[in-house]
């Protein structure tokens, strides 16, 4: 039942005739009778006396009138509602905590100072596969993540970026014996590791380098595992241990001479980034004003191409 026909019995019974409710509605008379009768045929039982000089409502009509009222007022609240929620604007984030760390700062400056009127944004950090759960859950509209090359992006839509680089990070106090930024693995067995928790990208990225090399976790001098990146940072640069971090979140540390970065022989050290979302958001607005910014921040001179899946970006 559409509600215009309720607002026609509503009309017609304010109104008092049938010509005149068709002025307050800007029909015909001939359409307000036939509505009427539809809406009678409808419940099978009259609802308007037309006896008299004016239309009055029968006992069913009371009813049916009484009820249509309360169908339009809640229709009403229904579309203030949405036209409320349809203004707001909102944005939930998700990113690994590596991105966050290095990142995120920059980019949130540039996307807030263009939406100051956005009246809901968060952001969370998680591991790879909790965010990219969170968005098949719809849970975020967009995540940026840190990856194993091969990880799968089935029924996602993503912008590749540059991989990021990982280092093994010590202080320069330590002066671990390297030649050319180059360190043997089993010269770094004597050194206490900071590593991540399981599920983070850059320790599976170090366990599967290590199997590669017939090593494991256990071989170094003690492992502390930590999900604070800025507690492993400092803990590093205070001499207590060594730590496979992304060059990217050391890089101010590296310029200044508080940190050394070395690459491990037979390791590899990279691992990709990329932008996920569900495919169906690729053209929302919010979302390709906070895209803007990201590649400001992070691809000034290369615009990656949203791809589906596991395809490759240009």
């Amino acid at each position: 039942m559409e509600t215009r026909y309720l607002n026609t019995l509503i009309a017609a019974v304010d109104a008092g005739t049938f010509s005149r409710a068709a002025e307050i509605l800007h029909i015909t008379q001939s359409a307000v009778s036939q509505r009427i009768k539809l809406l009678e045929e409808h419940f099978g039982q009259q609802l308007l006396d037309r006896s008299g000089q004016r239309l009055v409502l029968t006992p069913a009509g009371q009813v049916v009138f009484a009820k249509a009222k309360d169908i339009l007022e809640k229709e009403k609240e229904l579309l203030t509602c949405l036209q409320e929620s349809a203004a707001q604007k909102r944005l939930a984030l998700c990113c690994t905590p590596t991105f966050g760390m290095a990142v995120l700062p920059q980019v949130l400056s540039s996307f807030l100072r263009r939406n100051s009127d956005l009246s809901d944004f968060k952001f969370v950090f998680l591991q790879p596969a909790e965010a990219l759960q969170g968005l098949r859950n719809e849970e975020f509209d967009l995540a940026v993540i840190e990856h194993s090359l091969d990880q799968d992006f089935t029924d996602f839509g993503r912008y590749s970026m540059p991989d990021d680089e990982m280092l093994m990070v010590a202080a320069a106090s330590m002066e671990i014996p390297n030649v050319d930024g180059v360190i043997q693995l089993a010269d770094l067995k004597a050194y206490r590791l900071f590593a991540r928790r399981d599920g983070c990208s850059s320790k599976e990225l170090m366990r599967k380098n290590l199997l590669a090399c017939g090593f494991d976790f256990t071989e170094f001098d003690g492992v502390v595992v930590s999900d604070d990146l800025r507690f492993t940072i400092q803990s590093v640069m205070e001499g207590d241990g060594i730590a496979y971090v992304s060059q990217a979140l050391v890089s101010s540390y590296l310029a200044s001479g508080q940190l050394v970065g070395l690459r491990v022989a037979g390791f590899e050290h990279r691992r990709g980034r990329s932008v996920v979302m569900l495919p169906q958001r690729g053209e929302d607005a919010l979302l390709k004003e906070l895209l803007e910014s990201l590649f400001e921040v992070v691809t000034p001179f290369w615009r990656p191409q949203l791809v589906n899946g596991n395809a490759q970006a240009r």
